[in-house]
């Protein structure tokens, strides 16, 4: 097996893999593919079909769906363990739940809203649809890199490899943007996520649903088993507080904080926690760098968008470097990735702001814009034209777009 590529990309996420696969997929019809590598240190499996739902999970937009089709991913997707949403209720703590904000597919003429997807049988479905296009997985982990003339020079815990280009996909803590310079903004949201799988007294009828709070946001994600997963992002305080709980107490805080929207609540997973920060990098591009997904951005999880956004870097950098192959330029060229950068960093700032107001004027606002904008989600609910632009924002139909997700 050579070591020598036209690409390499450092993490083997839904992100690294879905732009590994588009890549390898587009190029394999061409009388010279392109020879596409993703450093990943473990390969997930499929999950059994039989085996129960993880609590780690992504919401699929619309967009995100066509890329993954794109990608030849969708299909191996489809199937008992996926599950469809056809609604959002959003309400604020002021207002009861009978006055939430409905979001609801039928109302725009769409079959859903998204899809609610195990992130690790996301990871495992385009990984397969990689290796089956002919890309190649190295299963070792990261160690650094030197970006050369013609060349990056990639080690590994297996070898050296080098491409021509290299992507980082490895994350908020990307090494790859570190060895590379590349400098980003980080903050703390000063609060923290609590991810869990719980049963709920009465059916989450394909809804998802969201309260926001004085002290953070709680969603339920509906799951194909008839099961929830809830992202609850509360202050630090509170979080330690409830997480340190015994289970009984817990259920009890989290059927008060549901508002009984689903009626009593209680777990049936683990409780995992991850801090909440905002990161931006400052440049997305460097000589023969890119990045892409969490490595180039991170956002508030409110909204669901984190995996989106990255799908659609991957389909956008995927797209500009099938281009420039196909013209004969060289794919790590700084006038190749200049344009990833300029279309990327503008639709991300654009949801990153909008989710950053959410999430400080609904979930944890007080002054008289926070009411406004309490208020606001009854004006939505009366307009449908506001809700036809907030659902286009939330399928990822809107802006501009990369041509595997029109």
């Amino acid at each position: 097996m050579t070591n020598v590529f036209d690409v390499l990309i450092v993490g083997g996420g839904p992100v690294g893999a879905c732009a590994g696969a588009l890549l390898a997929r587009e190029s394999s019809n061409s009388r010279a593919p392109m020879r596409v590598c993703i450093i990943e240190p473990k390969r997930p499996k499929m999950p059994a079909v039989d085996s129960p739902l993880e609590p780690r999970v992504v919401a699929i937009s619309r967009a995100s769906e066509r890329v993954l089709n794109s990608a030849g991913a969708w299909s191996r997707l489809t199937g008992p363990r996926i599950e469809a949403y056809e609604r959002m209720r959003i309400w604020h703590e002021s207002t009861p739940p009978s006055k939430a904000l409905v979001f609801d597919a039928a109302e725009v003429g769409e079959p859903n809203l998204g899809y609610i997807i195990e992130n690790r049988l996301l990871q495992a479905a385009l990984l397969d649809e990689f290796t089956a296009a002919g890309g190649h997985l190295e299963v070792a982990d990261f160690q650094q890199l030197h970006v050369g003339a013609d060349a990056v020079s990639v080690a590994t815990s297996a070898g050296t490899l080098s491409a021509k280009l290299v992507i980082g996909a490895d994350g908020a803590r990307s090494a790859v943007r570190e060895s590379v310079g590349l400098t980003a903004s980080v903050s703390d949201f000063n609060e923290t996520a609590i991810v869990a799988t719980v049963v709920t007294e009465r059916s989450h009828e394909k809804t998802a649903w969201q309260r926001f709070m004085r002290n953070g946001t709680l969603a339920f994600l509906p799951l194909a088993d008839g099961t929830s997963s809830i992202v609850w992002s509360a202050d630090n305080s509170l979080a330690a507080g409830l997480v340190a709980m015994p289970a009984a107490d817990f259920n009890t805080e989290l059927t008060r904080a549901s508002d009984l929207a689903l009626g009593s609540t209680r777990l049936v997973s683990e409780r995992f926690t991850f801090p909440l920060q905002r990161i931006g990098a400052h440049r997305y591009v460097t000589q023969r760098c890119a990045l892409i997904g969490d490595a180039a951005h991170v956002v508030h999880p409110l909204a669901g968008q984190g995996v989106n956004l990255g799908l659609l870097d991957a389909a956008t950098i995927a797209q500009l470097v099938l281009e420039a192959r196909a013209e004969r330029e060289d794919p790590g060229a700084l006038r190749v990735l200049r344009p990833y950068e300029r279309w990327r960093k503008s639709e991300v700032a654009f949801m990153s702001t909008a989710i950053d107001a959410f999430d400080r004027f609904l979930a944890h606002g007080t002054g008289p814009v926070s009411r406004l904008a309490q208020r606001g989600l009854g004006w939505v609910n009366n307009s449908q034209e506001l809700k036809r632009m907030f659902v286009n924002r939330a399928l990822g139909v809107a802006g501009e777009l990369p041509r595997a997700a029109r």
